[in-house]
């Protein structure tokens, strides 16, 4: 028979975790922002100083940009979550918010689902990993979707040094994990952890279409924010740029970072790897394209993951006898 720890010992345990979960997110955000290998942080902040377009006006349109992205977030996981329980939008907000901080270390952020299910006693868990898989991929089939457009007007605009023999290779090793996934689909047979795809497909189809119309409503609107807020950074940097063209360069990037596996922490080198190539076609010099994605890696995630550390610290685990 095991042992269960004394439950003074639990609790102190779930303190110094979440202590050592936000110390380290803190940490690595003023690591990451001091040690920056494309930017240097004293060039950015001279950059950012010596222009003078970024006023208080300015500087709070961009926060009301940030703040509607992330609360069309929260609505969508609260609408999510309401496929089988109620959840006020402050449940939504800590679970969004609190997941995003406990997610920081991860590849993709995979960790949210962890950190989102925790919230819920055991019996809740699968569905609320499954739900948040379907938030996450509406997110992304907008993404791919815009980004697909996007790519096509770029590649018949811009020249591009494509390395054709490559892409073919990587086309159909795709082709092939899609081709698995579908044999495995139809098999129904096949479990992940314990539950049949059958379980997990019926899961699905009885979700109403009312939440996958809310899903993907959302997804769009919170798209098309983050993407005009990276617009005008760009504006406000002094980039002659059209707005079509913009959105052209800003979708193809989206979408080309979005299948490149990255670290929070790792996450604006890469953007900003990706963006400094597609921008420099257009004219824009690398250190106003690597100032506008650092913006929108402050203004859009360590800004939320600073709030979601007041959660962590809050967070206490669900009774069983109620969630």
């Amino acid at each position: 028979m095991q042992k269960t720890l004394p439950y003074k010992t639990k609790q102190f345990l779930i303190v110094l975790l979440k202590i050592s979960l936000v110390v380290g997110a803190f940490y690595f955000i003023f690591y990451k922002l001091t040690t920056n290998n494309q930017l240097d942080f004293k060039v950015f902040s001279a950059f950012l100083s010596a222009n003078k377009a970024f006023s208080l006006k300015n500087i709070l349109f961009l926060l009301v940009l940030s703040y509607f992205n992330w609360i069309l977030e929260i609505l969508k996981w609260q609408d999510l979550v309401s496929v089988f329980k109620k959840i006020s939008f402050k449940m939504a907000l800590q679970q969004s918010l609190g997941s995003l901080t406990a997610s920081l270390f991860t590849p993709n952020r995979i960790g949210e689902y962890g950190a989102k299910a925790i919230f819920y006693t055991s019996e809740f868990r699968r569905r609320i990993v499954l739900l948040n898989f379907l938030g996450n991929s509406m997110q992304m089939l907008v993404t791919t979707v815009f980004g697909l457009i996007g790519l096509y007007f770029f590649m018949t605009t811009y020249s591009m040094d494509i390395n054709y023999t490559k892409t073919a290779k990587f086309a159909a090793v795709l082709l092939f994990i899609l081709s698995l996934v579908f044999f495995g689909w139809k098999k129904k047979t096949v479990t992940i952890k314990g539950v049949s795809i059958e379980k997990v497909w019926q899961f699905f189809k009885n979700i109403p279409l009312k939440h996958y119309s809310v899903c993907l409503m959302l997804s769009i609107f919170r798209y098309l924010i983050f993407s005009f807020q990276f617009y005008f950074l760009l504006h406000l940097f002094g980039v002659e740029i059209s707005y079509l063209t913009a959105m052209i360069v800003i979708t193809s990037m989206y979408l080309l970072v979005s299948v490149i596996p990255s670290i929070f922490i790792f996450d604006v080198v890469i953007k900003g790897g990706v963006a400094v190539y597609l921008f420099s076609l257009t004219g824009v010099n690398e250190l106003t394209t690597l100032s506008v994605v650092t913006c929108m890696w402050l203004l859009n995630f360590v800004i939320p993951s600073l709030l979601g550390g007041v959660f962590v610290l809050n967070f206490k685990l669900p009774k069983n006898t109620a969630s």
